[in-house]
């Protein structure tokens, strides 16, 4: 199935029109982290207590949260969300180091029946601030041991030029997703992180399409100017591109719409990564590897730079 057939676009003709927003969508991401003090982490990162209570009726949040955070001495933030239409309410409590994590759950549950006793609680986590730093650097770690992994296999399955591009336009995709999410106010969790090294994967096979109708076209138009070629092998795959992407795409929403609390942050990152992927495959990764491949030249439309001898 071909969503366009025979497309004539020049997208590198036009790519300026393409890097200046998602120059500009960093850059706004950046300052909101900044100006934030720092990445929005939850209680997975930080150490802390939460707690998912069902209210009867609609939850009093602000009684709430003053009546936990009176009973929670020497908590630095405590928190609660009304979960929007299930009378459900996310009490979240930051915990410093050396606290006592065992009569955390205890000390809420006392707070909460100074209000009422008529709630059940469904769900309680409470993690110490060393394991949250732990967490924190492992996250760190997975997410850079994927990307060289990638880098190196590009660079050798292909050329360098392409595992360069590939993981530039990955890194973009990375940036703006933590970036919206400071601007949107979410979280930063464990699964927000599982759902950003889903789309370090997703992303970069949308990118390796690409590159790899690249490598055939230059088989067959060796003396073409590599713009050219590059603008062919989109065409080439811009059905593909989308139609896969669509797909998962209405995946994510509907986890996003009907995943509830839980899934919110993870569908909420595949949705968004989704998104910004499917655009770093072929407004990003391509102009980023003519740059690289003009720059190696020294010309304006390097022919034989990405030649078949390179091949693997």
């Amino acid at each position: 199935m071909e969503l366009f057939k025979d497309t004539h676009f020049n997208f590198l003709g036009r790519k300026w029109w393409f890097i200046l927003p998602s120059l500009v969508l960093i850059l706004a991401g950046f300052a909101s982290i900044l100006a934030r003090g720092g990445p929005l982490y939850s209680i997975d990162f930080k150490g802390g207590a939460e707690m998912e209570v069902r209210w009867e009726g609609a939850p009093p949040i602000e009684r709430i949260r003053a009546a936990v955070s009176s009973r929670l001495t020497g908590v630095s933030v405590v928190a609660a969300h009304d979960l929007t239409g299930s009378n459900e309410v996310l009490v979240s409590a930051e915990l410093p180091a050396g606290a006592d994590l065992t009569g955390v759950r205890q000390t809420i549950e006392q707070a909460l029946a100074t209000i009422t006793t008529r709630y059940s609680i469904r769900n309680f986590e409470v993690i110490g601030p060393q394991i949250g730093e732990d967490l924190r650097r492992q996250a760190l770690m997975a997410t850079a041991s994927a990307s060289g992994g990638m880098l190196v296999y590009l660079s050798y399955r292909f050329r360098p030029a392409y595992g360069v591009a590939a993981v530039a336009a990955m890194a973009h995709d990375a940036l703006i997703t933590i970036g919206l999410f400071s601007l949107l106010h979410q979280e930063i969790s464990l699964t927000v992180v599982a759902a950003l090294l889903t789309l370090v994967g997703y992303s970069m096979n949308d990118t390796i399409v690409v590159f790899d109708r690249i490598r055939e076209n230059r088989r067959t138009h060796a003396r073409e100017p590599l713009a050219e070629t590059i603008n062919r092998s989109i065409n080439q795959t811009l059905s593909r591109t989308i139609l896969t992407s669509g797909l998962t795409l209405l995946t994510a929403l509907s986890l996003l719409l009907f995943g509830g609390h839980v899934l919110h942050g993870f569908s909420l990152a595949l949705v968004i990564g989704i998104v910004v992927g499917t655009f770093s495959s072929i407004f990003i990764a391509s102009p980023i590897l003519l740059a690289w491949e003009q720059r190696r030249s020294g010309c304006g439309n390097p022919r034989g730079s990405l030649s078949t001898g390179g091949v693997r």
